[in-house]
């Protein structure tokens, strides 16, 4: 599977922003996916994930209410929808393949791992 993340960009301070993850190959379906971001100096922190049908999806604390994390099985597609952004959320984003059993905000549970998209977000 490749992974191909789009969306990136500037943005003022309770903005919104729009990130897209395309996948190749026939099994996207199968995979729960996951967003993860990284910051300059920190470590890669989970984001948010939603399971192989979108029936159940799971939040960082911190971005509940804000982001909301879909699919489109049909397109091979995962999206992020991020809103009332704030510096703090200014990463680089990843996208990744989750691995049938693993805890969903672990990222050595992820399998597969898009290029990452950087957002940046002034104050």
């Amino acid at each position: 599977v490749q992974l191909q993340a789009s969306g990136g960009g500037l943005v003022q301070a309770g903005g919104s922003l729009s990130l897209s993850c395309a996948a190749s190959g026939r099994t996207f379906s199968s995979y729960g996916m996951g967003w993860f971001r990284q910051a300059p100096g920190k470590e890669r922190d989970f984001v948010a994930a939603i399971s192989w049908n979108g029936g159940s999806t799971y939040y960082l604390d911190s971005v509940k209410g804000r982001f909301a994390i879909s699919r489109d099985n049909a397109k091979n597609t995962v999206y992020l929808r991020m809103s009332s952004l704030k510096p703090e959320d200014t990463a680089v984003y990843y996208c990744a393949t989750h691995n049938h059993g693993s805890a969903w905000n672990w990222a050595p549970g992820y399998v597969y791992w898009g290029q990452g998209t950087l957002v940046t977000v002034s104050s």
